[in-house]
């Protein structure tokens, strides 16, 4: 049995958890999949890898990637190399018996005792000429920004192939701690400069100590920790040139301030596309987790039927605005124009629904059948007159 802090998270999985956890095991297998059709190795890593396990038998983040890897072991289609590092060491010991009975299945995951930096040498060597899926996960502070941005776009190439991608914890807990801490005469310095590593710069510091930022942020009607959160993954988009998408995770529908963000980035429109669905589908397990746990609480819940029929007519107008220059487009290549507001908050296939429902206004020629709806070609409505 864990102690203190540790023992009562591993006890049971809260509920930001599920969220984060149904993400992982509806994404990762796909980037799997979609590496896996030209090149037949990934390497994966998980900086803070916990426990693995809950001691109520759930699989933890570890241990969803390790049973991906199994599966796809067991498909002959990819071989992972997974790293996991994990520096407390009741922590390790109980995520190496996990990584253990993993491995007799023939699975290749190492487990490392200490901080992952120390790792990161050993994984972007494994990597070289590999994709490669960062999974960081910190119960506070993440990576130094410039040591983040070294291993997304210095040491990994810029170029689509080989792919690199990155799922991160940015701890709202922590910037708000840290906010009161840079308003406060009393405030540990050293605190903050820690922080300012992890942002790249003091301009977050600027938040709270007034200032354009903060007058801003105030003009906009952004909460500043969810302003910080924001220009932090604007900045690392800039930084790598690589696609970020930050995503606020909420422990209750009536909490207005996220636990954390989970930010995402990519350089891979394909990788854009299926993050989205798989967003979706963790939002639809919150509430199912949160529903069993309080059904009381069913009817905050946003009816998914609705929210279906206010996306297929938003989804098919944004379609038809990227088919006025009488192009054909293929879906996936227009992620974010195409779903708009709705990014995140729809699965897949609402989108063959709207080529659909756009057909059926004439506004365009394709009829939605076909392949996935993102390697759907839809073709312009005849009467459009091609432009160069």
């Amino acid at each position: 049995m864990s102690s203190s802090t540790d023992g009562e998270y591993w006890s049971a999985r809260g509920l930001p958890s599920v969220f984060k956890h149904k993400l992982l095991s509806s994404y990762i297998p796909s980037f799997g999949g979609m590496t896996g059709s030209r090149n037949k190795r990934v390497v994966y890593l998980d900086g803070y890898a916990g426990e693995g396990r809950y001691e109520d038998g759930t699989e933890a983040s570890a241990e969803i990637a390790m049973r991906v890897a199994c599966d796809h072991q067991r498909q002959r289609s990819v071989q992972w190399s997974c790293f996991f590092v994990e520096r407390k060491a009741e922590s390790f010991a109980r995520l190496s018996a996990v990584a253990e009975s993993y491995r007799n299945q023939g699975v290749r995951a190492q487990v490392h005792k200490g901080d992952v930096s120390s790792v990161l040498p050993q994984v972007m060597a494994a990597a070289t000429g590999e994709p490669l899926f960062l999974f960081l996960d910190p119960c506070g502070l993440c990576l130094p920004f410039d040591q983040l941005v070294n291993v997304l776009a210095h040491q990994r190439p810029k170029q689509a192939w080989p792919p690199t991608e990155l799922l991160m914890n940015f701890s709202m807990m922590a910037v708000r701690r840290l906010g009161g801490n840079a308003r406060s005469n009393k405030g540990l310095e050293a605190s903050s400069q820690r922080f300012d590593a992890v942002c790249g710069g003091t301009w977050w510091r600027e938040y709270y100590t007034g200032g354009p930022r903060a007058e801003a942020a105030a003009k906009a009607d952004v909460p500043v920790d969810e302003a910080v959160a924001r220009e932090y993954a604007k900045r690392l988009g800039r930084a790598t040139g690589m696609t970020v998408r930050s995503v606020p995770v909420y422990k209750a529908p009536h909490h207005t301030t996220a636990v954390y963000h989970l930010v995402f980035a990519t350089r891979s429109q394909h990788g854009l596309w299926v993050f989205g669905d798989a967003v979706a589908r963790a939002r639809d397990a919150w509430w199912d987790t949160l529903d069993l746990m309080d059904g009381a609480l069913f009817s905050m819940r946003p009816d998914p039927t609705q929210l279906e029929a206010e996306a297929v007519p938003a989804i098919a107008r944004n379609l038809e605005a990227l088919l006025r220059k009488g192009q054909p487009i293929k879906l996936v290549d227009h992620t974010l124009d195409l779903f708009g507001t709705y990014y995140g908050q729809v699965k897949e296939p609402v989108a063959r629904k709207a080529v659909k429902h756009l057909h059926q206004q004439g506004g365009t020629a394709t009829n939605g059948q076909g392949p996935k709806p993102r390697n759907l070609i839809v073709q312009p409505p005849r009467a459009y007159p091609r432009t160069a």
